[in-house]
């Protein structure tokens, strides 16, 4: 027998719904979106929103597979978030061509590592790139939107970038900062008006400072401090007495830059902070303001301690040091503790000479000058203890006078000894410091010149980029001097990585008769000479290679955007000099 099968009247086809009127409050579960498929689009309605213009099969399979997606990654359905605010405009003039090529080279090349002990004699890109990012900086150019992202990853990979990478990207670096962790360390310190919420609005920067995270609390506040430090000040207070210990230090670290007489109420006031830590860093402030009420306490028990000795046939200066540590003391940041090896009374007295105005010195020492004080003996073997405190001093409140008197004459016979004495704690690359940056040259010119560069290195660190005449000169004639005796000359590869980064790129002209392979001398170290020979000449092509980079960021004419040929030898050439060094000014 036959079966027939009844005919049945087909399901009415439901038209699909307009796109707005479809559009669910979340995605359609699985079953659903299965179903609608197995069925069809023509005998059920897809239970999602079609877009205009889309067929209703079209936005079936749209939707599975987002659906597939989110199963596979096991996240669970949820409404759209909002939107991020766009990035804010930047007005500075893009980079030439020439130099955007420029850094996508040097971006893209800060991984590659020198492998091997002989580097050759390719140009380092690596090292170059601090010195390039704040020759841009200075042009005030802006970074390339496309390359934002791997100057980014750059500076958080290098801390000695960030400064001058931030501010080359402006204030998007912020707004990409804000969607990315890894790149939240641009968010603390910037110091400029883009840290600023709200463009400086009172209500978005108390909202920012009380909830906001301590990264962020700390960028805002060294914002303010930058462009107004009373104001930075009365933020700070508002919160101070409810901050954790590690937090209020650091905040009071903020205030040093741009630190004045109107900060010690509040830094007095720290002083009796229950943090060791904080009581401490708030003295230190105190005695860097010369006119404040604790410079003139630590004065005063310094000055009783140290004096002339009137009994004496000659002028000495006479040392009684502290017999206790009393209460007022260790409330002005006087550890009563000293560390291992050390006498407590030295301990005391140094802390004590440390903090003391060295201007009060003169009028305690009958008028003398800085320099005649260095040179008075100092009775009962003081002599160390109380130079090196007071060398500590200068540096803590950048007197120049006293740093000058205190490194003496850089070609004295004494003077190598006098870098580290024995029992000594003084760092002589620290009062260099405190000194203008021509007389610092100067300086170090003729300390290389009278002692070579074994006691130099750090000494050359500090000294401003591009070497200034003649410490340039100082130091290619002493390496030409080591590579003559027979010198390592691996010994001054460190030496060598400064000089390609920090000599005048307009010496490389007058260096390239360095770069013969000379004869050995007898009992040089073997194949040394073609060591020095690469050596000189990776000093040369680095130096021309900084001075086509400083071509390439000059602005081209108006209308035209074309910028100098870059080198197509030094633009390929592998990199990387070694040697930490601060970031120059100009490439």
């Amino acid at each position: 027998m036959t079966r027939t099968t009844p005919k049945t009247s087909p399901t009415p086809t439901t038209s699909p719904a307009p796109a707005a009127a479809a559009t669910p409050a979340a995605p359609a579960p699985w079953s659903d979106l299965v179903s609608a498929a197995l069925l069809g689009t023509g005998r059920r309605t897809p239970p999602v929103a079609a877009r205009p213009g889309q067929g209703p099969g079209a936005a079936l399979l749209d939707a599975a597979a987002v659906s597939t997606v989110r199963r596979r990654a096991a996240l669970r359905p949820a409404p759209a978030g909002e939107r991020p605010a766009p990035a804010p405009a930047d007005p500075r003039p893009p980079l030439p061509s020439a130099a955007r090529r420029r850094l996508s080279l040097l971006l893209a090349d800060r991984g590659a590592g020198g492998g091997g002990s002989r580097r050759g004699t390719a140009p380092d890109l690596t090292e170059l790139l601090p010195q390039w990012l704040t020759a841009a900086v200075d042009h005030g150019y802006r970074a390339p939107e496309v390359l934002l992202p791997a100057l980014l990853d750059a500076a958080r990979a290098r801390t000695d970038l960030r400064p001058a990478a931030l501010a080359l990207a402006g204030p998007r670096a912020l707004w990409l900062a804000r969607l990315n962790d890894e790149w939240k360390f641009a968010l603390r310190g910037t110091g400029s008006r883009a840290g600023l919420p709200g463009d400086g609005d009172p209500v978005a920067v108390r909202r920012t400072w009380e909830e906001g995270l301590f990264a962020e609390r700390v960028a805002l506040l060294t914002a303010l401090r930058r462009h107004d430090p009373s104001a930075g000040l009365a933020l700070l207070t508002t919160t101070w007495s409810t901050e954790r210990a590690e937090d209020r230090l650091m905040f009071l670290d903020s205030l040093r830059a741009d630190l004045s007489a109107a900060d010690e109420p509040f830094l007095e006031q720290a002083l009796s902070d229950r943090s060791r830590n904080v009581r401490a860093t708030a003295a230190e402030l105190l005695s860097t303001l010369p006119g404040s009420a604790l410079a003139a306490r630590m004065a005063q028990r310094a000055h009783t301690c140290i004096g002339l000795d009137r009994t004496a046939g000659a002028p000495v200066i006479a040392v009684e040091a502290p017999h206790e540590c009393d209460p007022g003391m260790q409330r002005d940041g006087v550890a009563p503790k000293p560390p291992s090896g050390r006498g407590e009374r030295s301990w005391w007295l140094s802390q004590l000479v440390e903090a003391t105005p060295l201007d009060g010195w003169h009028a305690r020492f009958a008028g003398r000058d800085a320099a005649a004080i260095i040179a008075l003996p100092v009775g009962d073997d003081w002599r160390t203890e109380l130079h090196d405190a007071w060398c500590r001093a200068a540096v803590r409140q950048r007197n120049a006078d006293w740093a000058r008197a205190l490194l003496g004459a850089p070609a004295a016979p004494s003077q190598a000894a006098e870098v580290a004495p024995a029992g000594s704690s003084r760092d002589l690359t620290k009062l260099l410091t405190v000194l203008p940056e021509d007389e610092r040259a100067r300086w170090v010119a003729e300390f290389i010149a009278a002692h070579g560069l074994s006691e130099a290195f750090r000494m050359l660190g500090v000294c401003a980029v591009p070497w200034a005449e003649p410490l340039g000169g100082a130091v290619v004639d002493a390496l030409d001097i080591a590579r003559d005796a027979g010198s390592y000359p691996w010994s001054f590869s460190g030496v060598m990585g400064l000089a390609e980064r920090c000599l005048d790129p307009a010496a490389a002209d007058r260096l390239d008769m360095l770069t013969a392979v000379t004869d050995e001398p007898e009992g040089a170290s073997p194949g040394s000479g073609g060591y020095w020979s690469e050596a000189f000449q990776r000093l040369v092509g680095t130096l021309r290679l900084r001075a086509t980079m400083r071509t390439e960021l000059t602005p081209p004419p108006t209308g035209d955007d074309t910028g100098p040929a870059p080198d197509r030898k030094t633009e390929a050439a592998p990199t990387t000099p070694h040697g930490a060094a601060p970031g120059p000014r100009v490439p």
